[in-house]
């Protein structure tokens, strides 16, 4: 059976560092394009959402050889980006609904640490998806929507067991004293139980509906586990 699936991506095409300086980002490409390639090669159809409907910007260091594992990988990654034409017709986040889908999923990259973890459209669709029992996938940067959810200071996502890119990676890129904010220290004040793997190897946690990956090894991971529920 065809599954809907909800890719909600950052619109945002760089991230504020501390000093106001701005980091060129977007979206991670592997976290984008290996599970959208495994949801399309399994016959489901993928709708892309961003806030005001941007066409969403690829992190250019995510196709770099050295980054994405060898040169034969950054070329199958962009080949899939540049055939994903969902890419280029995204519909506005604020009109996307749960009920339409049959899973939603956030890919990361540093953009969601500009533009989704404020935005109220995020934050109004992660509370629907919790609430829905439908899979509900976030990877790397992305659980930084989870900060969008606070309604009165208190999120639904609290006591949920979660992942995400850790304080030692973003230190490892060069980036955590820079950060306005660290994603593992600004989630575990919303109150859920962060949980890690191993730097860069892949590591995914499953809390009832909730799909949480560390790092960009972890969206492949993410989307053959949701391959075998949905």
């Amino acid at each position: 059976m065809t599954a809907k699936l909800l890719f909600v991506l950052t619109g945002a095409s760089y991230w504020t560092l501390k000093d106001g300086t701005r980091h060129a980002t977007g979206y991670w490409a592997e976290e984008f394009a290996a599970p959208y390639k495994a949801f399309t090669e399994a016959g489901h159809q993928v709708t892309v959402a961003t806030p005001n409907a941007v066409v969403p910007t690829v992190d250019m260091m995510s196709l770099r050889p050295d980054m994405a594992g060898s040169a034969e990988t950054a070329l199958e990654l962009e080949n899939i980006i540049r055939s994903a034409e969902e890419l280029r017709r995204p519909i506005q986040l604020s009109d996307a609904r749960v009920e339409d889908y049959d899973a939603v999923y956030f890919p990361g990259g540093h953009g969601p640490m500009e533009d989704l973890w404020e935005n109220p459209d995020a934050g109004r669709l992660l509370i629907a998806a919790l609430a829905s029992g439908k899979p509900l996938a976030v990877v790397c940067h992305a659980p930084a929507a989870l900060l969008s959810t606070r309604i009165h200071g208190v999120s639904p996502f609290a006591g949920y067991q979660v992942t995400a890119f850790t304080n030692d990676e973003e230190d490892a890129v060069g980036l955590a004293s820079r950060a306005r904010w660290l994603l593992e220290d600004e989630l575990k004040v919303l109150g859920v139980e962060f949980t890690r793997g191993e730097m860069w190897k892949p590591f995914t946690v499953v809390d009832r509906n909730l799909y949480t990956g560390q790092n960009p090894a972890s969206a492949a991971a993410l989307a053959a586990q949701l391959l075998k529920v949905l």
